[in-house]
């Protein structure tokens, strides 16, 4: 499954790089987030707890930094485990940019599912997927001290 997606901010770059790069800030704004820290510079570990139609669990992962350039972007590669309702890993590809005062924020996503919650079909999981990416950079945007983000051409393929 591939998500992409691209946010206006109104926050300048850097105040957007050190957000995105804060486990704190990250752990409000990540739906369902039960607990994020930081295991080292580049990885931090995760429970979240996910409900994705009649599938509910709490996923335990992992979340490493690859490929950093500050204050420009980074690659996520993650990994979760949900039990009995499956498990997921991707990567996510993040670019910041300026446009005057604010921050263009785009990410290409790459997922895979299995167990339970793959059973559930493509398009409740895009379905899902985008719902949840919205509601983060919402929360996001809110936590820097701006209205929500303008979600500009999302789409999902």
């Amino acid at each position: 499954m591939d998500i992409t997606g691209e946010y206006r901010i109104t926050a300048p770059r850097e105040a957007v790089w050190a957000a995105l790069n804060d486990p704190a800030v990250l752990a409000l704004c990540i739906p369902g987030c039960k607990e994020l820290t930081r295991a080292s510079p580049e990885e931090l570990a995760a429970k979240v707890a996910l409900k994705v139609g009649p599938v509910s669990a709490t996923f335990a992962g992992t979340v490493r930094l690859e490929d950093i350039r500050a204050p420009e972007g980074y690659t996520l590669v993650g990994q979760g485990n949900g039990g009995m309702a499956g498990f997921a890993k991707g990567r996510a590809v993040v670019n910041l940019a300026e446009d005057g005062p604010d921050t263009i924020l785009r990410y290409e996503a790459k997922a895979e599912i299995g167990g339970k919650i793959a059973s559930l079909g493509g398009r409740l999981i895009q379905a899902t997927s985008r719902k949840l990416a919205d509601e983060f950079f919402g929360k996001f945007a809110n936590r820097l001290g701006v209205p929500d983000p303008e979600p500009v051409a999302p789409a999902l393929s």
